[in-house]
């Protein structure tokens, strides 16, 4: 007869769970519940990379028009929500089209990242050819709509909010996050400004750039962008492999994957989703590279 024989760590390892799970239950919870009881803006299953690289995550999606002519600010657009409000309220992001782009041109985010808990508003902008601040702007008169006018209010909670853009509204994401430090993640999509750096920021924020992008190279957006925020932010890097200034403009694995990420970690504080962040992804068929500090705080 084999024996097997543990040594000290693993018997004081073995303790410490024992101790731990009795802790759980005379609080009643059982195991699985803890994480949730400990951050009450947990939506969703367990992530794996599956659930989060899907076309769809577990919350049922529904839809509203929102006209240019009920709202002041901004030009309109379209809301997306998980059905169900059985999980209670969730956080909000606004997505901006680029130059001369419509809300359509976005339009893919929407159901995707509402179906993973967040209610999402895709928008037009006041003229096709609006400038970054002004992006930036209408990015901020779109989420106090949704937060105090809008149909899906009482969805909503208010202090967890994001904004993300494509090419110029990439840069009017990072100039709404320099004028409302409040929000809670931040992610310019093959960002376009004129202004290179903000170290104001104190928004978490993932700057995803393309390799091939000749309208907004990352040599003078995406990675000025990044290395001028300060260095003790929650930042990231994301440069997507064999892709152009327009990948974003349809559906992509890859962006979804880390967008969702970074909104479940910031703006629902879920650190479940840490995982797919730190370490550091690796150079990869999709990503050319990807830089960051971590772990997140």
């Amino acid at each position: 007869m084999r024996l097997h024989v543990f040594s000290r760590p693993v018997v004081r390892t073995a303790l410490a769970a024992a101790v731990a799970t009795a802790g759980l239950l005379g609080t009643g919870l059982a195991p699985g519940a803890q994480a949730a009881a400990d951050n009450p803006y947990e939506r969703g299953p367990a992530p794996s990379n599956s659930s989060i690289e899907a076309s769809r995550g577990s919350y049922a999606v529904s839809q509203t028009s929102v006209s240019s002519l009920s709202v002041s600010g901004f030009g309109g657009g379209t809301v997306y929500y998980p059905t169900s409000t059985a999980d209670g309220t969730f956080g909000a992001v606004v997505i901006s089209p680029g130059f001369t782009a419509y809300q359509s041109s976005i339009a893919w985010l929407g159901p995707r990242l509402a179906s993973q808990g967040f209610v999402v508003f895709t928008i037009d902008t006041n003229t096709t050819l609006d400038q970054p601040d002004s992006r930036g702007r209408q990015l901020l008169s779109a989420l106090d709509y949704l937060t105090q006018s809008s149909s899906v209010r009482n969805r909503i909670d208010s202090s967890r909010l994001g904004v993300m853009g494509h090419s110029m509204g990439g840069g009017g994401t990072l100039e709404a996050a320099k004028s409302r430090t409040s929000l809670k993640a931040a992610i310019p999509l093959t960002g376009w400004n004129t202004d290179k750096t903000w170290p104001e920021l104190k928004t978490p924020t993932l700057v995803v750039g393309a390799d091939g992008d000749t309208v907004a190279s990352v040599s003078s957006h995406s990675e000025p962008f990044y290395e001028s925020l300060p260095s003790s932010l929650n930042k990231a890097y994301l440069e997507l492999n064999g892709a152009t200034h327009f990948t974003p403009n349809s559906s992509n694995t890859t962006i979804a994957k880390y967008s969702i990420s970074w909104l479940k970690r910031f703006i629902d504080n879920d650190t479940r989703y840490e995982q797919f962040l730190c370490p550091l992804p690796r150079p990869s068929l999709t990503i050319e590279e990807y830089r960051g500090n971590c772990p997140h705080t």
